[in-house]
């Protein structure tokens, strides 16, 4: 159930209901699920060290609004982006100079926009610690 809940994002209840699993149960396999990779995924202080050891400069910072389903009443506006004018949830991700992509923020509400997103995450100081600079963020930048 897993699987499919993740890859199709059907609604709980009707994936849990065939099988005669409450869709609270579901739920909190998804999220024992998910919690297994977020675990074990580095830190960004951490990827932050190899581009500075490699003598680079700069690492390319960017955000997405990755579209998802409307949700009900409050929750409906908070992911909504008036931007792209979907409901969604946004991530940053930092690449390398070549692009290779290095880190992935969690998941922040539709409505919050790229530079808002870094400045929350403290991208700017973080990366700063290393030696690096940020681009990509009109804002972000040293």
């Amino acid at each position: 159930m897993v699987p499919t809940v993740l890859r199709h994002d059907p609604r709980l209840a009707h994936i849990g209901g065939g099988q005669g699993v409450a869709a609270s149960t579901v739920r909190r396999w998804v999220l024992e699920v998910i919690a297994l990779p977020a675990a074990r995924a580095r830190r960004l202080g951490q990827v932050s060290n190899r581009p500075a050891r490699s003598g680079a400069s700069v690492v390319l910072v960017d955000g997405t609004l990755i579209r998802t389903r409307r949700r009900t009443r409050r929750a409906n506006r908070a992911n909504y982006s008036g931007k792209h004018k979907q409901h969604g949830l946004v991530v940053l991700g930092v690449t390398d100079e070549t692009g290779r992509l290095m880190w992935v923020s969690a998941v922040l509400p539709g409505r919050t926009a790229d530079i808002t997103a870094s400045r929350r995450l403290r991208l700017r100081e973080r990366v700063h610690t290393h030696g690096l600079s940020p681009a990509g963020i009109r804002g972000c930048h040293s």
